[in-house]
């Protein structure tokens, strides 16, 4: 199996220039399937933090990079929607959040906002016990004793215990943004749900400053402003891969 990526077949989201080079690192196993760019691509394309995989493994090997929380030893680790980046040593904390045209990027926050992470509820079962377990957008599970939690929620899940701080329903009225399809990185307001019947996806009307947009349901994420963050690190689509 290759250990390369072509550039110009990753996913949209992932922040790297498609033309400048042929091949860029190939994401590991881990969360967030195919859609997360690995760990690496942040620290030497984005952020300029390192040159090389092999700077980024010794950077590693410091446990001064932090995700959600957890220090990380895998330069390959996929990273995606949501997830929170930390430098403690150089007090930088970003979350992974989509702009415009749905690329990730990483939106600054500072080190309060860093000690919890965005969730949206993709499963909901019960388990031995009788309590409930949410499986989240990034293939984490989380146990609840409470009952009042739906599919297309969102939770804010605290990185230490795990327990959940704040609960966002899906629902009209609700802020979210848009993490895929064409009108990815656009935040606004649901209109409307409407459900369609079978097996298709529903649908949703979103309205923004600039008027409004319809998109599938599995696009849309319950976010609050606190979530949207008013600053964000450009990419300078660069480097070398090896």
């Amino acid at each position: 199996m290759t250990k390369h990526q072509k550039r110009l077949s990753v996913p949209k989201s992932w922040p790297v220039e498609r033309k400048t080079e042929v091949f860029t690192v190939k994401a590991g196993a881990g969360p967030h399937g195919e859609a997360g760019v690995p760990l690496v691509v942040l620290l030497r394309d984005v952020l300029g933090y390192v040159d090389s995989k092999k700077e980024a493994r010794y950077a590693l090997s410091q446990d001064s990079i932090l995700v959600n929380g957890q220090p990380i030893n895998d330069e390959q680790r996929p990273i995606g929607i949501f997830d929170i980046l930390a430098f403690p040593g150089r007090e930088e904390y970003y979350r992974i959040f989509p702009d415009e045209g749905g690329r990730l990027s990483l939106t600054e926050i500072d080190e309060d906002a860093a000690g919890s992470r965005l969730g949206k509820i993709e499963g909901k079962q019960q388990v031995p016990g009788g309590d409930t377990q949410l499986t989240l957008h990034d293939g984490t599970n989380v146990l609840v004793d409470e009952n009042e939690y739906s599919a297309n929620d969102s939770v804010v899940v605290d990185n230490d215990d795990k327990s959940i701080v704040a609960h966002f329903p899906y629902e009209e009225g609700a802020l979210v943004t848009a993490v895929g399809g064409n009108h990815g990185g656009k935040i606004g307001e649901i209109e409307t749900i409407d459900v369609t019947p079978g097996s298709g996806s529903n649908t949703v009307a979103v309205s923004t400053d600039d008027g409004e947009f319809e998109t599938v349901e599995e696009y849309v994420v319950v976010i609050d402003e606190n979530f949207t963050g008013d600053s964000e690190t450009e990419s300078d689509d660069g480097g070398d891969d090896e």
